[in-house]
């Protein structure tokens, strides 16, 4: 009996050796089927490294992160030797390397911040010009050398009172009302400091005439986009216009926000961006048009490679549209990707695979690894992926191979593919439109099966030969033509926003629950064994996470002027009748309301009059202040003592007491917006405790008095 008890501890452990030799052998076999598959999963890895630096607060976590990641790397190339262990060695080193790197390019981008809004005189060589006809604003981006100022500007002009000859390089003297880049006004909401501190920008405002020119600019380039925008606008008219100008030069600014605001509801926004779609269009028109006139001459084609020749001109096609458009960076990612696709095709390979979009990915992160915190980022690499893994399938691939049919059958299954291709690219495309803008188009699937064939074989080469024939002067028909295809394509947008249940709207989701969906939809795309089933769990998880959070019950805006209460109805109400559309919508999209916003004043429950709101909510008295006139103070404090939540703009007394939260300037200015679920008490604010990223609280300047400024 002793003898058996002896022996039955070392027998267990042999048994847990032997089931975790067995998992080894099972995943090593498993490994060996996926191993064409592996290198997909690196900008994965390099991706989640760079993903885990923005989700940690502070520089102690990074560098644990890191240690982890190193730590993880030796243990498993030290016990796990075979293709278990590369795999998991590799893949911490890549996640090691993301962090490291977009840590290293947030400190090489740093410029200090301006502390406070100021009126200043300034003296700025003009970087970049925008120009943004349908709100009657010129943007600009300048480089500044002015004391008290950050380095690099952007402010809005009134487009009269940008003088001629202000184009790129040329230096302007103006005034301007500058303040920090604005953080997100409530928790889930656009962040502009996040984005302007990889831009290097310390200030953005509004500038005011006169301004003069200092020393004249480039009269190329950017000038050339400019003039070529001025030009098809002043051929076509309107928000139509705005989208011929959007697909030739990249220039959205004549769009009205009305259609814009359509165009995004239906799912059609994404025609508006040059990117992949734009990119591919105009580097197949190239080389199309170049094989075919080199293929007249019977020497060219016996003595030239000509598909080689025309793989080189659509290059050249697309470096030089990427260049037109203003070398964004999605449009720098699309022109990549084709790069890529013509280099596969000169060598002989498959020119469309996922190993493809994986190098175009990992490019992009090395070069911008901050690009992966934004949606242009997600979205287009999402819609590739979907649509690539789709067609990769054996069984798609089966479904919709070319084969020997009538003309009719072979229209139904080409209508088909494309329906289930528009499919799949939405359901991939929601959950990122709902983390970032809380919105989805769901008819887009439908919307783009006609707006896609019509933009790339319609609208895309119409405006091409109109531009070619504005060079003898005749293009007027063809501009004619285009501008009637291009208001078909704005009624197809209106009609899709306007249909009933065409948005689905969510209030800010969990960033837990969508790396599940991410991680989940990642395993489903990326393996070709029955095993990429197992990123269902993952991926059904985060979405009935995302599905069952409940919405805020109550909005407050960083700067404290602002609030939304939900109503009993489910709609939402604002505090100052004033409010602007962006505050309107912004509110909206993070409250989960596709509605428009009700006045506060107006509702039966709340009373309000022009300085104040009292109003009861959930079950919560809330006070808020709604001008800037001060209130005698026993009142003010007799009120705080009977509310359980205080908001307001200006800085409350210290005897202002509520019973919950006191969300004063001074408050605010620690916190930033704040969203409130009133069910379970959970608050929810812009600021957490501990955030170290270097845009949260960067290095400030004080803005130098005004003679100074002068100089």
């Amino acid at each position: 009996m002793a003898s058996s008890a002896g022996h039955a501890p070392s027998t267990g452990i042999v048994s847990l050796q032997i089931a975790a030799a067995r998992l080894r052998d099972r995943l090593e076999l498993w490994l060996e089927t996926e191993r064409e598959q592996l290198v997909l999963w690196l900008p994965v890895m390099l991706g989640a490294g760079i993903a885990a630096w923005f989700a940690l607060p502070g520089a102690a976590h990074w560098i644990a992160f890191l240690a982890a990641c190193g730590g993880l790397a030796l243990v498993a190339l030290a016990l796990s030797g075979g293709r278990l262990g590369r795999a998991i060695g590799v893949a911490a080193i890549a996640m090691a390397i993301g962090c490291a790197l977009v840590w290293w390019r947030a400190e090489s981008v740093a410029v200090p911040v301006l502390e406070r809004a100021a009126i200043v005189t300034l003296t700025g060589r003009i970087e970049r010009v925008e120009q943004l006809p349908a709100r009657g604003l010129v943007r600009l981006t300048l480089a500044a050398d002015v004391p008290g100022l950050p380095p690099r500007l952007r402010v809005n002009l009134a487009e009269p009172d940008l003088p001629a000859g202000a184009t790129r390089g040329a230096v302007i003297r103006l005034r301007a009302r500058l303040m920090p880049p604005p953080a997100a006004a409530v928790p889930g909401a656009y962040d502009y400091a996040q984005v302007a501190w990889f831009q290097a920008i310390g200030a953005t405002g509004r500038g005011f005439a006169p301004v003069t020119v200092a020393a004249p600019g480039e009269t190329a380039g950017a000038d050339l986009r400019a003039r070529l925008s001025a030009h098809i606008q002043s051929q076509v008219a309107g928000s139509a216009g705005g989208i011929a100008s959007a697909l030739a030069t990249g220039d959205r600014g004549a769009i009205s926000e009305e259609d814009a605001e359509a165009m995004r509801r239906s799912g059609l926004a994404h025609l508006l961006s040059v990117s992949g779609l734009h990119v591919t269009a105009v580097t197949a028109a190239a080389m199309l048009i170049v094989l075919r006139l080199l293929a007249l001459s019977p020497w060219l084609a016996l003595a030239w490679r000509l598909p080689l020749v025309a793989a080189g001109a659509g290059a050249l096609a697309a470096v030089g549209y990427t260049w037109l458009t203003g070398a964004e960076v999605p449009t720098i990612r699309s022109c990549i990707a084709a790069l890529l696709v013509l280099l596969a095709l000169s060598l002989g390979r498959e020119a469309i695979t996922l190993r493809l979009v994986a190098a175009g990915a990992l490019v992009v992160l090395l070069l911008w690894p901050e690009a992966l915190a934004g949606p242009s980022f997600q979205l287009s690499f999402a819609a590739v992926t979907a649509i690539v893994a789709l067609h990769e399938h054996p069984r798609v691939r089966g479904w919709f191979a070319r084969r020997e049919e009538g003309r009719g059958r072979r229209l139904l299954r080409g209508a088909a593919g494309l329906l289930l291709t528009g499919v799949v690219v939405e359901v991939a495309l929601m959950p990122i439109a709902l983390f970032h803008f809380h919105q989805a188009g769901v008819y887009g699937a439908l919307a783009n099966i006609v707006a896609i064939p019509l933009t790339t074989f319609v609208i895309m080469p119409l405006e091409a030969l109109a531009l070619l024939l504005d060079v003898a002067g005749i293009g007027a028909p063809a501009w004619w033509v285009a501008e009637q295809v291009l208001h078909l394509l704005l009624g197809l947008a209106h009609l899709t926003a306007g249909a009933p249940g065409a948005v689905a709207a969510l209030p800010a989701m969990p960033g837990g629950a969508f790396a599940l969906i991410v991680g989940g939809g990642l395993w489903l795309a990326l393996w070709r064994s029955r095993a990429r089933r197992l990123g269902l769990a993952p991926l059904a998880a985060g979405l009935v996470w995302a599905l069952l959070t409940p919405a805020p019950d109550l909005l407050v805006t960083g700067d404290g002027r602002h609030l939304a209460v939900r109503a009993a109805d489910g709609g939402m109400a604002l505090l100052r009748d004033r409010a602007g559309d962006y505050v309107r919508g912004m509110l909206g999209e993070n409250g989960g309301v596709d509605d428009a916003l009700g006045s506060l004043a107006e509702q039966p429950w709340a009373r309000c009059s022009r300085d104040i709101c009292l109003f009861d909510a959930g079950g919560r008295r809330i006070v808020a202040t709604r001008s800037s006139y001060m209130l005698r103070w026993e009142a003010m404090a007799a009120v705080c003592r009977s509310a359980d939540i205080v908001v307001s703009d200006r800085r409350l007394p210290q005897g202002c007491a509520p019973r919950w939260l006191k969300l004063d300037r001074e408050t605010l200015a620690h916190t930033g917006g704040v969203a409130i679920r009133f069910a379970d008490g959970e608050v929810r604010s812009v600021r957490t405790p501990g955030d170290r990223h270097p845009w949260v609280d960067p290095v400030r300047l004080f803005p130098a008095p005004p003679e100074t400024g002068r100089r």
